[in-house]
């Protein structure tokens, strides 16, 4: 097995552990999400590229699972579960991802919740036959509410800056701020998960919103 780590000028350890645990590292500046994927994708040397992000780990299931894929398709469906101040969210749980594909068959598309043009939310596409994988890849993404909101003003910068909203855009985001929150809470089990749920769900309600308003 080939691990493959791109580095992005990191000012912790992480290019010390990747080298001394054999993987190959390549250090480069940060160009963009998308960018980066492409750049990681095009320097993997084996049949299939599992892609993986820092907080992202595997559970024993999800791990067992990819060494028992029979690989008679072009990509594997995972299910991914992102956790906020230490639990996972029922609202974000069982996302449905491409990272497991065959090397080369798989595309990179920009997905941006906004509809701009920005280099955030992008997925993994196959145009051959996918299967699933049983177990969860799990997603260490938000320790507490300061990081949520740290990593919120970061993506809504970027998706504002590669976006065009007119006054009529923004105000109709506005006006879907509500029942995209209580859809979150009622349907997607926010309320269930209490105040973090409710606040999270608030949060993720908005994001079009103040993506279009800084971009006004």
């Amino acid at each position: 097995m080939q691990v493959l780590v791109i580095d992005a000028r990191s000012r912790d350890r992480t290019v010390e552990f990747a080298r001394a645990a054999g993987a190959q590292v390549i250090e480069r500046d940060w160009t963009g999400f998308l960018d980066t994927r492409r750049i990681a994708a095009s320097n993997v040397a084996t049949p299939w590229t599992f892609m993986i992000d820092a907080d992202e780990a595997l559970d024993d299931a999800l791990r067992d699972a990819i060494l028992c894929a029979d690989g008679d398709v072009d990509g594997y469906i995972v299910r991914r579960s992102t956790y906020y101040c230490g639990k996972a969210l029922r609202m974000w749980k069982n996302e449905p991802l491409v990272r497991l594909f065959r090397t080369g068959r798989a595309l990179l598309k920009g997905s941006c919740a906004a509809g701009g043009s920005a280099q955030v939310h992008e997925r993994w596409v196959c145009e051959g036959p996918v299967a699933e994988l049983r177990g969860t890849l799990l997603h260490y993404s938000y320790a507490d509410a300061a990081s949520y909101r740290a990593k919120f003003e970061r993506y809504t910068d970027l998706e504002a800056a590669a976006l065009h909203a007119s006054p009529l855009r923004t105000a109709q985001e506005w006006l879907l701020v509500w029942p995209r929150w209580l859809r979150l809470l009622l349907l997607k089990g926010a309320l269930l998960d209490g105040g973090r749920g409710i606040a999270a769900a608030y949060w993720s309600a908005r994001y079009r919103y103040v993506a279009c308003r800084k971009a006004r």
